[in-house]
């Protein structure tokens, strides 16, 4: 993100953030859950969250769109980047794509939330584990990222990992709080 979307966000009354994700939106949203399906296209959702407005919004990731992601780059100041911890096969796709989005230079200054979904499943890989795969430490210093563990179907860790990105997004953007 570019000084002047900073200075345009510190100026404005209303403290709001733009997020881009893929998955897991209804759940933090209180939507219903007990039946879930992949995204096709996105979708946009605004929601208060703790002292802000959140404009989620939710992309696909099947790989006939991810052509289209670079769309939804513009002003985001999160991204939320959710791993399948149950697939060990989709781990190396899910590392390739998330190098080349991390090169997209309209991201350099987002937060990076790792959601490692599925935790619930036994036989899951461990966020460690997937941190280790991702190569997250060797990552551009200046990224802030966290991983974490959850359940989008029991919603455990989603509270706690946009608990930290709004926050690290907040303390960046909105320094005069």
């Amino acid at each position: 993100m570019g000084l002047l979307s900073i200075i345009r966000k510190i100026k404005r009354k209303e403290k709001e953030m733009r997020i881009l994700m893929t998955t897991i939106v209804m759940k933090i949203n209180g939507e219903d859950t007990s039946v879930i399906s992949p995204t096709l296209g996105f979708n946009i959702k605004t929601m208060a969250y703790q002292k802000y407005t959140l404009n989620i919004w939710d992309v696909g990731g099947q790989r006939t769109i991810r052509s289209y992601w670079r769309n939804y780059f513009e002003q985001t100041d999160g991204l939320v980047w959710v791993v399948d911890s149950s697939d060990l096969r989709r781990l190396d796709d899910c590392k390739y794509e998330l190098d080349n989005l991390l090169k997209e230079e309209r991201l350099s200054g987002a937060s990076l939330l790792i959601f490692a979904n599925k935790q619930d499943i036994q036989g899951s890989v461990s966020p460690d584990e997937i941190a280790k795969v991702l190569n997250l430490d060797a990552m551009d210093k200046s990224r802030h990222w966290k991983i974490v563990g959850c359940s989008a179907f029991t919603g455990e860790g989603l509270l706690k990992g946009f608990d930290w990105m709004v926050q690290d997004i907040a303390s960046r953007i909105y320094m005069l709080d």
